[in-house]
């Protein structure tokens, strides 16, 4: 294993389960197993790699990786997704939002993310935005207008702090850059996304208000955004990558396209 390729695919059907030539072209990330057992019972399809690092289903051309908690998780599925080279990337994930009139439950669509993770500074300097693919958000967005839902953009902060809701210095500095949610992930996802150049997206749901002491998350409020709104998420996703399958859309045609460097 010489080269950067090679150790993605020798490595991937190890953490997921499914073997690089079994994958679908269309993938979606999120980083909670109860999405991976929803799509395997929306599409009757076997979970693959139960007791690996990441669980995984697939089924016409789409498959679904649980990649676990955090930056450093989210840069190494995207590196790792180089053995398949996806058409588009799709990540479904919760986020903590930061503005007191987004309620728990609802839609974020982000435009772009602030990188304070550190993570994705092995891929670009500091000034480097991360952003993600311009025609699979559209695509997203049609997808929620299909299904009767609403959405806020926004953009997402992103960090590798744990339990910084007791952190008022912190949280002024949040509402300092005007950041309408906070996450461990999305702009990693984007910029290791953009290193790899493989297109990448997201559509995130409100979880927690974490500005608040009575919005922080708990598990008894986890478990009621799971029951209450996990599935319609996963439904939206779903249906914005088939729109992209089954129209025949591509993510990486503008003129401004960011790969060509």
């Amino acid at each position: 294993m010489h080269d950067k390729l090679s150790i993605a695919k020798n490595w991937l059907p190890r953490y997921t389960g499914t073997q690089v030539e079994d994958f679908g072209r269309y993938v979606i990330l999120t980083n909670f197993r109860d999405y991976v057992t929803q799509f395997t019972q929306m599409m009757d399809v076997p979970l693959c790699g139960e007791l690996l690092p990441m669980q995984s289903a697939t089924k016409d051309n789409i498959t679904i990786v649980n990649f676990s908690m955090g930056s450093p998780m989210a840069a190494t599925v995207m590196d790792l997704l180089i053995a398949v080279e996806p058409k588009a990337v799709l990540f479904l994930g919760k986020t903590g939002g930061l503005k007191p009139y987004i309620g728990v439950g609802e839609l974020l669509l982000p435009i772009a993310a602030i990188r304070g993770e550190g993570t994705s500074n092995d891929y670009f300097p500091p000034e480097v935005p991360a952003l993600p693919a311009f025609n699979l958000q559209k695509a997203i967005s049609t997808a929620i207008r299909d299904a009767g839902r609403d959405y806020w953009t926004g953009t997402v902060y992103t960090t590798n702090r744990r339990l910084w809701e007791y952190d008022e210095e912190f949280k002024e500095y949040l509402r300092k850059i005007r950041a309408t949610a906070i996450d461990m992930e999305t702009a990693t996802l984007f910029s290791v996304g953009f290193s790899n150049r493989i297109p990448t997206g997201a559509l995130l749901l409100i979880s927690d208000q974490p500005m608040n002491i009575d919005g922080i998350k708990t598990e008894e409020s986890d478990q009621y955004v799971t029951k209450n709104f996990t599935e319609d998420h996963l439904k939206i996703g779903i249906d914005a990558i088939k729109m992209l399958i089954n129209k025949g859309l591509t993510v990486k045609h503008l003129k401004f396209d960011y790969y060509d460097f």
